[in-house]
């Protein structure tokens, strides 16, 4: 009654409502200064992670630094481009070597990331040139007496094998029995059907591209557009003829860009450059196609 009388009623409830927004308060700086100590320690984490992941990064460059290092001294013992008779010289040595039971390796490698185990036991730190060849056919014997790598026009699913002997197809380096090989340029197609290196069949023609012109004419755009349109009107033509050949395996060689287009009915594709109409074209491709790179170890 008396607080009533003096206003006082009134000034306890405004203290008690501050004290109580004060306690409000203060928890919260206390949940602000947790949050922050929370957050400090999760960045010094951080760090120290970020700093463990450099150094990690820098043993791992280093370490590849040194391999890097370790290929490039070791070296090729000699290396010969083969062609024609020299390819079926090279193979005929390779068949007749004879050595003890599983005395000798054979191992196809369709790329520098597919290294058997049986490899890498054969060749040992000389497995880096192996990688670098690839895609070939590798060749050694438990001694060491002979090793080599061969590039493979045909490429074999990967394998690798200890025997007496080299274990190979002649049919992956050389022309061996019936065959097409069709060479597929953007303005250009040449296909031949062969009975080993001789040829039985010839089918061929050019495209009809379009040429751009400094005046008037087709915009950029339209022009590109056209030419498109004129290309694929061309691999079109070129797989009509392919599905009208007479003779198996197909090999698809030519430019990079449209050879791939044929993946699906090729047993094997390859970028060459040959030039020029299309019956000389095509022999030039034929030619490269079936050159091999003999790398010795």
């Amino acid at each position: 009654m008396l607080d009533e009388l003096l206003g006082r009623a009134a000034l306890k409830e405004r203290v008690a409502e501050l004290e109580a927004e004060n306690e409000d308060l203060s928890a919260e700086l206390d949940a602000e200064a947790d949050r922050r100590a929370d957050a400090q320690s999760a960045r010094q984490d951080a760090e120290h992670e970020v700093n463990r992941l450099e150094d990690r990064i820098a043993q791992l460059e280093d370490h590849v630094d040194r391999l890097q290092d370790e290929e490039t001294a070791i070296a090729y013992t000699g290396e010969e481009t083969l062609r024609r008779s020299r390819v079926s010289a090279v193979l005929d040595r390779l068949e007749s070597f004879e050595t003890g039971p599983e005395a000798a390796l054979t191992a196809a490698v369709p790329d520098e990331h597919s290294l058997p185990d049986e490899l890498r036991e054969g060749f040992g730190e000389r497995s880096a040139l192996v990688r670098r060849a690839a895609p070939c056919v590798a060749v050694t014997d438990d001694a060491g007496l002979l090793s080599a790598v061969l590039s493979t026009p045909v490429t074999p699913d990967p394998f690798a094998t200890w025997a007496a002997g080299f274990e190979f197809e002649r049919s992956w380096f050389e022309p061996t029995g019936t065959h097409t090989v069709a060479l597929v340029r953007s303005d250009l197609f040449a296909m031949g059907e062969y009975d080993g290196r001789e040829r039985t069949a010839f089918h061929g023609f050019d495209a009809e591209l379009k040429s751009q012109h400094s005046k008037g004419g087709f915009s950029q755009s339209r022009f590109e557009r056209l030419r498109d349109q004129q290309i694929d009107t061309h691999l079109d033509r070129c797989r009509v003829a392919m599905d009208e050949r007479d003779a198996d395996p197909l090999y698809v060689v030519g430019e990079a860009s449209v050879i791939h287009e044929f993946a699906d009915i090729a047993a094997g594709t390859q970028a060459v450059d040959a030039t020029g109409e299309p019956d000389e074209a095509l022999a030039d491709a034929v030619r490269e196609f079936w050159t091999v790179q003999l790398r010795t170890l």
